[in-house]
């Protein structure tokens, strides 16, 4: 049996990659395709809803799904933690249904954003630089937000990170105290680059999506997530396992080949 799908922001960038990856699969069944003139009520058909609006919007279609009964998946930037945890309240109140905000969905994002919080409790001095396309409403990105809030958390016990002359508009905006710049600019897909500073050495952790394909597999794992979930599940790192293979034997005289 198919999921029964209702996108919301169906004419965007996103919503149309959403479309098609639901229309050519087994698994999903795309049965609402809502834009800005829609009404959220044509999602009442569906299984599960997708939101790929923009962040003044997308809290009201969140709600309004979760109302209805309808577990959601959020692709919309801007959720902030201080948006998510304003969420919770609401969550709570309807724990029959789940919410899946995923900032990103490339693989590649995700575990640049896994390696960048890794490296932050032995740095310092951090910066991020995010570019997309000129049309992105928002910014910083909702993936640079969130890389920025997970360093922080990382580094609670350090404390924030060393950025001088913030007061300074070009210095960008700070999250989790790490400073955030944003570029939007014709011929850009998504780029991130975390930046860390230290004695005598300079750490890049840098990833560039060149085509929306990356997206197709980690959109698929959210879809799949939706239909089970409940309560709220923040990140496609949350749907995917991060932890490091076991450890192998080591080789001995015995074993070492030839």
């Amino acid at each position: 049996m198919t999921t029964k799908v209702a996108i919301v922001g169906a004419t965007g960038t996103m919503g149309r990659l959403v479309a098609r990856i639901v229309e050519n699969s087994d698994e999903f069944e795309l049965v609402a395709q809502i834009d800005s003139k829609g009404q959220l009520s044509d999602m009442l058909g569906a299984d599960i809803a997708v939101d790929v609006t923009i962040p003044a919007v997308s809290h009201g279609v969140v709600e309004f799904a979760m109302a209805h009964g309808k577990s959601i998946l959020v692709g919309t930037s801007g959720w902030s933690s201080e948006r998510i945890a304003a969420l919770s309240s609401v969550i709570s109140a309807h724990p029959d249904v789940g919410v899946v905000i995923v900032p990103n969905f490339s693989i590649g994002s995700v575990l640049a954003t896994s390696f960048a919080t890794m490296a932050a409790r032995f740095y310092d001095s951090i910066e991020i630089v995010e570019a997309h396309r000129a049309s992105k409403i928002d910014s910083p990105s909702g993936t640079a937000v969130r890389t920025a809030e997970l360093m922080g958390t990382a580094r609670l016990a350090l404390g924030p990170v060393v950025a001088p002359h913030v007061d300074q508009r070009a210095r960008g905006q700070q999250v989790s105290s790490i400073p955030i710049h944003s570029l939007r600019m014709q011929g850009v897909v998504a780029k991130q680059d975390v930046i860390f500073g230290g004695t005598g050495e300079v750490l890049t952790i840098s990833h560039e999506t060149l085509t929306s394909e990356a997206y197709e597999t980690g959109i698929i794992l959210a879809l799949r997530a939706t239909r089970t979930a409940r309560g709220l599940i923040v990140g496609l790192d949350s749907l995917i396992d991060l932890a490091p293979p076991a450890a192998l034997p080591a080789l001995d005289s015995a074993t070492e080949p030839e």
